[in-house]
């Protein structure tokens, strides 16, 4: 028997879908990457998985892990692969408010394991723009970020315990609900960040947190980015590190917003250079130590301009404007886009010298950003209509290089897929990637998960 007609045995024939059934797995959001796999595998528990991994081990039959097939680094792209969707391993298996953990599936979407910590009074803090759609498995398998990052760090954070199901079919039992174990190699460490090329996670214990009583969020416009830094740090010291988010969206950013999104408008009354959301959360005193703060900034020529949101409308329309980065960037069809980050101190020097680097290598070129501005991560996008293929490849090498001098990464946090091979080849410290080829050989002799991501050739 051929290897859709077993794999059909283990999990139902209508779970094996082929042809135009595949259709919505045969790309990605930012249109970049086509492929059509041999089949769509869509297991509805660990033990298919494992058994669908046996089979696959047996038959030499490459796999690619697929959850909520939002990520923008190519990550799930492979022509002919059977691809295993995790999507119908959607269980909040339980919530416990004492230790403030969630025992979920890896097809658990992120707005459903929001909702169902919010309505136990706790906050599970990963939050991005794609929540309605990403999954537990993948936003652990990229270790993804968002805005929140800033306050309670990247998903890696937020596991304490995995379940894992290996390249022969083994399952790797580490669901785990401690904080502290000392016992060898951190196993679960391993597999968060590896993009389903170690083995495939079907579980995960992930920690809550309280869920504050009061946010206050804001539309401010500082005179630079420095300045921007320097509200950051005050808010900081003022609210005993309550700022959840403080993201930075230059001029050219909210123009191509307001060209692209119906009903879009201006932040302020008047253009700045530069706009930053940014939001607090903890008690009702909050709104009076941020006026503070705020008010302060503003009479020492920090803050050109501020905006508190009144009510949850005003709020939703100062997210929206950020959350509409994908929706803003991407369709404009930017020649090279790069997730990056940097020392924090080194934005604006960044944005200065990417600015000369960009007009060497594609003459007449524009550039916008949105980005995490507490953590030094950049969302960049280089647009230039007719831009070749060298161009591309120029400019790309060109941001990668200006980083690496930097001493920032060229990778934060959308995962390396096949994107970023190149970058990873250019960048990477090259002992670094032999010990990443050895684990990999070791875990996948075979080669069979998801390959020809992560780790160049």
């Amino acid at each position: 028997m051929d290897f859709m007609t077993r794999a059909a045995e283990i999990i139902g024939e209508a779970q094996v879908l082929t042809g135009s059934d595949m259709a919505r797995y045969t790309t990605d959001p930012t249109g970049q990457f086509h492929s059509t796999p041999l089949c769509v595998l869509r297991p509805g528990s660990t033990q298919e998985v494992a058994a669908l991994m046996a089979l696959a081990d047996e038959a030499g039959q490459v796999v690619v892990p697929v959850s909520g097939n939002s990520g923008v680094s190519g990550g799930t792209h492979n022509e002919g692969a059977a691809m295993l969707s995790v999507e119908r391993l959607n269980r909040v298996r339980a919530i416990d408010t004492v230790a403030r953990t969630a025992e979920v599936e890896a097809g658990v979407i992120l707005d459903a394991l929001r909702e169902a910590a919010d309505a136990e009074g706790l906050v599970f803090p990963v939050v991005f723009g794609a929540r309605g759609s990403a999954m537990v498995g993948g936003i652990l398998s990229t270790n993804a970020g968002g805005s929140n990052v800033l306050r309670y760090g990247n998903t890696r954070a937020q596991c304490l315990g995995l379940e894992v199901v290996l390249a022969d079919g083994r399952v790797m039992d580490l669901m785990t609900a401690l904080h502290k174990d000392n016992s060898g190699y951190d196993l679960r460490d391993l597999m968060i960040g590896a993009e389903g090329t170690l083995g495939i996670i079907t579980a995960a214990v992930m920690k809550l947190a309280p869920k504050p009583a009061h946010a206050v969020t804001a539309m401010i416009a500082p005179v630079s980015l420095p300045a921007a830094l320097t509200v950051l740090n005050r808010l900081q010291a003022a609210t005993g590190g309550a700022v959840e988010a403080f993201e930075y969206m230059p001029r050219s950013f909210v123009e191509m917003h307001l060209a692209r999104i119906e009903g879009a408008r201006e932040p302020f009354d008047d253009p700045h250079d530069v706009n930053v959301l940014m939001e607090l959360a903890g008690d009702a005193a909050l709104g009076d130590v941020a006026e503070q703060v705020l008010g302060e900034a503003m009479e020492d020529g920090l803050v050109a301009d501020a905006l508190i949101a009144q009510n949850e409308t005003q709020r939703e329309a100062m997210w929206g404007r950020r959350e509409a980065a994908a929706e803003v960037m991407l369709p404009a069809g930017p020649a090279f886009t790069g997730d990056i980050s940097l020392p924090v101190g080194g934005l604006a020097d960044f944005f200065d010298r990417m600015a000369g680097r960009l007009e060497e290598v594609m003459p007449g070129a524009t550039d916008t950003c949105v980005a995490h501005l507490g953590d030094g991560n950049v969302h960049y996008g280089a647009y230039l209509e007719g831009a070749t293929e060298e161009q591309k490849t120029a400019g790309i090498a060109a941001l990668d290089a200006l980083v690496a001098e930097m001493g920032g990464s060229f990778s934060a946090e959308h995962g390396i897929g096949s994107y970023k091979l190149g970058s990873m080849a250019r960048h990477k410290n090259p002992v670094a990637l032999d010990v990443m080829r050895a684990i990999k050989t070791a875990l996948d002799p075979k080669g069979l998960l998801n390959p020809g991501k992560v780790i160049p050739a």
